[in-house]
């Protein structure tokens, strides 16, 4: 494998990779929107701006959480 074929299958992995987390992202606001109602801006760009591991946390606290303060979000 060339060098540029390297870098090439880097990009590609690293664009799944934001993939994969917008797709997360989107649903979790969408669940916060279905189970609080409308989410606040400053929510959603938190979410948008959060690392896959903080996704996860997220993703999973929602089935426990009672409201959008204990998300613990912003």
């Amino acid at each position: 494998m060339t060098t540029a074929e390297r870098l090439q299958e880097r990009g590609r992995a690293e664009g799944r990779v934001e993939g994969r987390a917008e797709g997360r992202a989107e649903t979790l606001i969408e669940q916060l929107a279905l189970k609080f109602g409308p989410v606040p801006a400053a929510v959603a760009a938190a979410v948008g701006q959060a690392s896959a591991e903080q996704l996860h946390v997220w993703t999973a606290r929602i089935l426990t959480a009672n409201s959008l303060d204990e998300m613990g979000i912003a």
